[in-house]
């Protein structure tokens, strides 16, 4: 089970893609890990970066409505960025 998980959103594909490109990279060149797994590729309408004890969950608006992950963690701390 992840320590975190990290919900954002990205309003295009290119976006989303984006947004993924960076954390991986950045997360590799700040701390030398590397992804575990990650997924959605495909359709970039959610795509899940994995690095085991961080997950980071990254959805179009209307994917995120939908899945509504918060709700799934509704008794977890919650702590919203900019």
């Amino acid at each position: 089970m992840a320590d975190f998980f990290i919900v954002c959103e990205a309003t295009s594909q290119p976006q989303v893609k984006a947004i993924a490109d960076n954390i991986e990279e950045k997360v590799k060149e700040n701390c030398g890990e590397n992804v575990f797994h990650k997924e959605g590729f495909q359709s970039m309408q959610w795509v899940l970066v994995d690095f085991v004890n961080v997950v980071i969950h990254i959805m179009q608006p209307e994917t995120r409505k939908f899945y509504n992950l918060e709700e799934m963690w509704s008794d977890a701390v919650v702590e919203e960025h900019q």
